[in-house]
């Protein structure tokens, strides 16, 4: 696949707690100069980011409950609010592991649904963190995140015990159908990684390895 093509579908990402400006900065640099989706960053730095990437075509999203999404519902809404407010193009939900679990469908539902509604037209995508799901909650939470009305279903936060791997993406990418996105999060930090991810049906890249990912056999002149 060609370089330009998986670099369209990387979320760019620096969501450490120590994340420095300097490393805000080029990170938006570097998506800006290989043309990557968008930069995916903490709340608290989406003015700034918005300013560095100024006069380009690079999205700014950023995460909601994040990393553990056991915040309650009235306050994702509000942090998606604020974050619209600041100029997000895109947000990423955690999910209520804890309450799925639990089979409180009908709490998990309404959760996604205060965050898209909070969105408004802006992209909402769900984190379900795979690796604490056995495969029928991660069917349960993708068809819920689905029935509320989100845009994309997401494998992880890179938090947690694991990230994405081809069989969680090929087991959502056939329960959310053709309509959604799929983007696979965590671990992915090649270019082998990202051609695997997307051949299973992912249509988003979250990674820190974005540029070690599209300069795989690339040219100085391919940019």
């Amino acid at each position: 696949m060609d370089n330009k093509m998986i670099a369209g579908m990387i979320d760019h990402t620096l969501l450490k707690p120590d994340a420095t400006d300097a490393q805000l900065r080029k990170l938006c640099e570097e998506a800006a100069e290989y043309s990557f989706w968008s930069v995916c960053i903490n709340p608290c730095n989406i003015e700034k980011a918005k300013e560095i990437l100024e006069g380009t075509n690079v999205k700014v999203c950023t995460v909601i409950g994040f990393p553990l999404g056991q915040m309650t519902t009235e306050a994702k809404s509000f942090e998606t609010k604020e974050a619209v407010f600041r100029g997000a193009d895109e947000i990423d939900m955690v999910i209520n592991v804890g309450r799925l679990k639990d089979k409180d469908y009908d709490y998990v539902r309404d959760d996604i649904e205060a965050v898209v509604l909070a969105a408004g037209d802006k992209l909402t995508k769900v984190i379900i963190e795979t690796c604490l799901l056995t495969d029928d909650e991660k069917v349960t939470a993708c068809e819920i995140a689905k029935a509320a009305g989100a845009t994309f279903v997401k494998t992880s936060t890179g938090f947690s015990t694991g990230g994405a791997t081809k069989a969680d993406i090929a087991l959502m990418r056939r329960t959310v159908g053709k309509e959604m996105g799929v983007k696979a999060s965590g671990g992915v930090r090649t270019y082998d990684d990202a051609i695997a991810m997307i051949e299973a049906g992912a249509t988003r890249l979250g990674t820190s390895g974005s540029v070690a990912i599209v300069t795989h056999g690339a040219s100085e002149t391919d940019y």
